[in-house]
């Protein structure tokens, strides 16, 4: 989930990329190409404006030498302020300037140097200003022949004031349509990774072991031949699943069945070997050890169709588990009395109640001893016992010979060949009896190698 939910954050995060890309440009070149038109416009409008004032009306209506005081009593500053220049600064170059408006009085130093060069050079040149924080156009040029200079101030506030709203425009637009991409790349994210989310909740009730699910192909596209291969994938699957279990059942039933039927006659073998037994010092030299020998192998075979017909019952589900209140110390005592008596029980005297299935912590503890018995006999096996908050710890530890690292997890198959340093007189089975039963009881059962050479087995069972 949280896969797809970063998968799907960072396609809305490219999708909103890709439009806050866009719009960016798109409102950066319109902004742009409006107010390089404008002001181009306007400049090229005051150009040609000055251009007039001074070829024209300077020319007609200013003596070839004015001075401020003509140029004020002339119609000229009117006529000027009625085609467009506000403002008007007028250098007669005697020190006595003409300005429309005393803020004006600075314009030397308000226009710059090379502004100040073009007008000395006889040609219009224009600059843009600002006067009081308002911007102007300033163009300015030289009547011809010898003067004065003239400076037309053109106001500009209006122009800058449409950018500035057409920038603000932009941006807002630019918010809502990043608004409206978040809303509608998140939905199309949705649509586009349903299927994704869909195959992935399929593959989940897979996992959890329903088979039978399946994906609907309802599109010609990608998503849909990947549906379809899915589909096909889960029916070879669930085929396959379904041949293994009928499989797994006819084994199971197999043995259960050959172990049932081998009890009725095994009992009159073991009744007639019990008998032979009885009857071993009667029977001399050679026929005694056969006859010993046939003892033991028909003891053999009978705890080997117990343990087939345990273990079958244990994969039909058929042992309920039974909880009692038991002391655990002395249930282990009574254990160890029992099986292997030479092992020691470590820890205090003291109780430990607990609420366990007797039977099965008996058939489990009595395989690992057994187990101990027979691959660490004569040797050192302790065993201990420890409460926890929510679980109780069971160790068997021997000093055998150990097995080999790598055939440590296949200690629990059945009939799994362990190290040959650990000899094969058992069935086979009881280790992998006892790993089911701590598994049915919602325990554990693990084996490690001890320092030193040994087993430890470690039981853990919930209270």
């Amino acid at each position: 989930m949280k896969t797809r939910r970063g998968f799907r954050t960072r396609l809305v995060a490219t999708y909103l990329g890709l439009i806050a890309g866009t719009v960016i440009m798109l409102g950066a070149g319109a902004y742009l190409f409006v107010s390089s038109s404008l002001r181009g416009q306007l400049v090229e409008d005051a150009v040609g404006q000055t251009s007039f004032n001074l070829a024209v009306l300077a020319t007609e209506w200013l003596d070839d030498d004015p001075t401020a005081a003509e140029y004020e009593a002339s119609p000229l500053a009117d006529a000027l302020g009625l085609r467009g220049a506000a403002d008007v600064y007028v250098d007669f170059g005697d020190g006595d300037p003409f300005l429309s408006k005393p803020v004006l009085l600075t314009t030397p130093a308000l226009v710059s140097d090379d502004l100040r060069a073009i007008v000395a050079d006889g040609n219009v040149g224009t600059e843009w200003v600002a006067v009081d924080g308002v911007p102007f156009v300033v163009t300015a040029g030289r009547r011809p022949p010898s003067g004065p200079d003239f400076y037309f101030f053109y106001p500009a506030a209006d122009i800058e004031n449409g950018l500035e709203r057409l920038q603000q425009a932009l941006f807002a637009g630019g918010l809502v349509l990043l608004l409206v991409g978040a809303i509608t790349g998140n939905w199309a994210a949705r649509q586009v990774l349903r299927p994704v989310r869909q195959a992935s909740e399929a593959a989940l009730e897979m996992a959890q072991g329903d088979l039978t699910v399946r994906l609907d192909a309802v599109s010609r596209d990608e998503f849909g031949a990947w549906a379809e291969a899915f589909n096909r994938m889960a029916g070879s699957l669930e085929d396959t699943i379904g041949r293994l279990e009928a499989a797994r059942i006819r084994e199971r039933r197999f043995v259960a069945d050959v172990s049932h039927e081998l009890r009725t006659p095994l009992t009159a073998l073991v009744n007639e070997a019990a008998l032979v037994k009885s009857h071993l010092e009667d029977r001399p030299g050679d026929g005694s050890r056969i006859a010993e020998l046939l003892v033991n192998d028909v003891a053999r075979i009978r705890r080997l169709v117990d343990d087939l017909l345990e273990i079958s019952r244990l994969d039909a589900g058929a042992q309920e588990t039974r909880p009692e209140r038991m002391d655990l110390r002395e249930f282990l005592a009574a254990v160890i009395a029992d099986r292997l008596p030479a092992a020691r029980l470590l820890g205090g005297r003291e109780g430990m109640p607990v609420d366990l299935d007797r039977r099965r912590l008996e058939r489990i503890l009595g395989n690992l001893l057994d187990n101990a018995r027979v691959h660490a006999a004569g040797r050192e096996v302790e065993v201990s016992a420890e409460r926890e908050p929510s679980a109780i710890v069971v160790v068997v530890a021997d000093r055998g010979p150990g097995v080999d690292p790598t055939d440590i997890d296949r200690l629990f198959e059945r009939f799994a060949v362990g190290d040959r340093a650990r000899s094969r007189s058992g069935t086979g089975l009881g280790l992998a009896i006892a790993h089911q039963h701590a598994l049915q009881m919602g325990g554990s059962l693990r084996a490690e190698n001890r320092p030193g050479g040994g087993l430890t087995f470690e039981l853990r069972l919930p209270l």
